[in-house]
């Protein structure tokens, strides 16, 4: 199978695309490579898949690891450019983890999630269908549950009430995919992530933040005074769960097609999303306590309200894709929690003085 991976330097990108590699598909990363945040954490991801920098626009790498995996740098927003990748390159399925990420960063950077996860998808989904891309899998979020109070959340339930922009920009992704499936007839299916955490984190995310923090003797800061609940899942088990849905499309049977019956999307259209998240939800204070276990440090607390655009607990209901595609995550919180912490310590608190 051919693959494009978008976002191939972020966090769940770059390790969806070494895990892709490592079985033999023939891959193509790509990543704008912005300065979102630290560019060298980027860096250091796209060096574990064998990619070196400094990186060109256009210019296509190949990885020193796996000879059908290469890497470009360019942007989801530059249509002519990804129009011209797609025609030489004949993708059989794309998966679009490019995006502005952060539900904070939306309210004093709305324009920002304008251009990337609206126009930046649409150029995405028109690529799909002007070159006969069979699936597209892209990443929604939890976010679009908002202020949905029933738990755990199910993909049935309602999802009109975000709480933040980049929430709506998320359902609109939902949307927009759906009606291209319909319209043109190529698979979509989106992915609802919750919490995600693991080594090679984004250093915005509270994981990060926390570790940091800790380790240099600083307060953090905790919001709702700690009452808060999240899904917290460990990268491996996302990547996982995003293979399956990769070699599962959504299809229509049709009337001739023997059973048992293909996943079927709504009013007979090859669409689909997925919750992709633990289904084990912690409170954020016992999330606090794995990772001062971890360090062996007890943390300095700052108790602060609940900040603008974020919702009290997030709990998925992952039984659809457990039941159609066999998902079942397997990393406890403390499994996950060590992980990161030893990655954390023998890499990223080099950052400071050295590409990480």
């Amino acid at each position: 199978m051919k693959i494009l991976v978008t976002g191939a330097a972020g966090f769940i990108g770059s390790n969806l695309l070494g895990r892709l590699a490592s079985r033999g598909d023939e891959v193509i990363g790509m990543d704008n490579i912005n300065d979102y945040y630290d560019v060298r954490l980027k860096y250091g991801r796209l060096c574990v898949n064998g990619f070196d920098g400094p990186f060109e626009d256009g210019r296509v790498r190949v990885s020193s690891k796996w000879s059908s995996c290469r890497f470009v740098k360019l942007d989801i927003c530059d249509k002519a450019a990804l129009d011209a990748l797609f025609a030489e390159e004949h993708f059989d399925t794309v998966v679009n983890l490019a995006a502005q990420a952060g539900v904070r960063y939306s309210i004093t950077n709305p324009y920002a999630y304008l251009h990337s996860n609206l126009e930046g998808f649409l150029n995405i989904l028109e690529a799909c269908r002007n070159f006969e891309v069979r699936h597209l899998v892209y990443a929604s979020s939890s976010s679009v549950y908002g202020l949905n109070t029933k738990v755990p959340f199910s993909e049935e339930d309602k999802a009109d009430s975000p709480v933040s922009l980049y929430g709506a920009t998320k359902k609109a992704n939902e949307l927009m995919a759906h009606s291209y499936s319909k319209l043109y007839g190529f698979a979509t299916t989106g992915l609802r992530f919750f919490t995600v955490y693991g080594p090679w984190g984004r250093p915005d995310m509270s994981p990060m933040l926390f570790a940091t923090a800790i380790s240099k003797g600083e307060p953090i800061k905790v919001f709702n005074g700690g009452d808060m609940v999240r899904d917290f899942t460990y990268v491996d088990d996302i990547v996982e769960g995003t293979i399956r849905v990769i070699d599962n499309p959504p299809v229509v049977r049709q009337a001739h097609q023997p059973v048992p019956e293909p996943v079927e999307g709504p009013s007979a259209v090859p669409f689909k999303v997925y919750n992709i998240g633990c289904s084990h939800p912690v409170k954020l204070m016992d999330f606090i306590g794995e990772i001062e276990n971890a360090l062996g440090v007890e943390a300095k607390k700052e108790f602060l309200p609940m900040q603008q655009g974020d919702v009290y607990q997030t709990f998925a209901d992952c039984s659809n894709l457990e039941s159609e595609l066999g998902y079942h995550p397997s990393t406890t919180l403390h499994e996950g929690i060590g992980r990161f912490i030893e990655w954390f310590k023998s890499v990223y608190t080099l950052k400071e003085n050295q590409d990480v």
